[in-house]
């Protein structure tokens, strides 16, 4: 059963993804800042009242995942769009270099681990998905991981496309809503944002010398990004390439696909039975009877 929002950035189940035509600008028509903004606090107020029915239904919870090239604008997508939801019915991990507990595990473990419970949203800032994306652009890496048995590289992505999709699978079927974004940034508009974080005092901490390293890799991450989409984007867990170069559209865009998958669900809030409503009316006269 497929609960994925329909979209025009929502990537094809058919595997016939290509980034080379994936848009990193908003369309001709797009609305202006005001709207977009406009548009987004109608759909943060929106999260916020499906958060609270999602919590009483208690049958879905809801897995956000996040990828992008550096600079591309995750954290200010994921602080924008969750802005108005309950923090306590929500969980944000980021997942960087595993450490030495995680590496004596399979590389699912430790997103396994942290995903959301029924009736919350869980979100994940990268993800397992690094394995196939920055692993596959390093493949050094893989020494550290202490493989028992490693088969050609070509050979290792695939098991491992394969064994996602198999996992989103089965969180799907047992009542995971699985939503991915890829912020698609453009080569030009990160040669920008790395300029403003280095000429800005106050977004020096945002840069970092491995930035320019990584970049200089893009045209393998592209690659490695198009095979992770067009493998794993089911309808059971849809990718969305979402358009980053401007990041009023691209918040809007996100906080529009989650309200819209939200509302599909049907989410209601338990239904009182009999026996409850009559114990109900007993509470309700004892508090009329009580007095000071």
């Amino acid at each position: 059963m497929s609960n994925a929002a329909d979209s025009e950035y929502r990537v094809p189940f058919d595997g016939s993804f290509a980034v080379s035509g994936a848009a990193t600008r908003p369309p001709e028509d797009a609305p202006g800042k005001k709207e977009l903004k406009r548009a987004l606090k109608a759909d943060v107020k929106s999260l916020a009242t499906l958060q609270k029915l999602l919590y009483a239904d208690d049958r879905y919870s809801l897995l956000l995942v996040f990828q992008a090239m550096d600079a591309a604008g995750k954290d200010g997508t994921i602080r924008a769009v969750l802005s108005g939801v309950n923090p306590a019915g929500c969980a944000v991990h980021s997942f960087k270099a595993p450490s030495s507990e995680e590496l004596d595990h399979d590389y699912l473990w430790r997103t396994a681990s942290r995903l959301p419970e029924r009736g919350k949203i869980g979100v994940f800032n990268r993800s397992y998905y690094e394995e196939v994306l920055v692993v596959r652009v390093h493949p050094a890496i893989l020494d550290g991981q202490r493989l028992p048995d490693r088969p050609g590289l070509e050979t290792l992505w695939g098991e491992r496309l394969e064994s996602i999709a198999e996992h989103e699978r089965h969180l799907a079927r047992n009542g995971t809503i699985v939503l991915k974004f890829w912020l698609n940034v453009s080569w030009e508009e990160q040669r920008r944002r790395f300029f403003d974080r280095i000429d800005d005092p106050a977004k020096n901490w945002k840069f970092h010398a491995g930035d320019l390293a990584e970049r200089s890799h893009w045209d393998a991450y592209m690659a490695a990004y198009e095979d992770a989409l067009r493998a794993t984007s089911r309808p059971e867990a849809p990718w969305y390439a979402i358009p980053a170069d401007n990041k009023h559209f691209m918040r809007a865009t996100v906080a529009r696909i989650l309200v819209e998958t939200m509302e599909s669900l049907g989410l209601e809030p338990p239904e009182a039975s009999a026996d409850e409503l009559a114990r109900l009316s007993e509470f309700r006269r004892e508090l009329e009877s009580q007095q000071r």
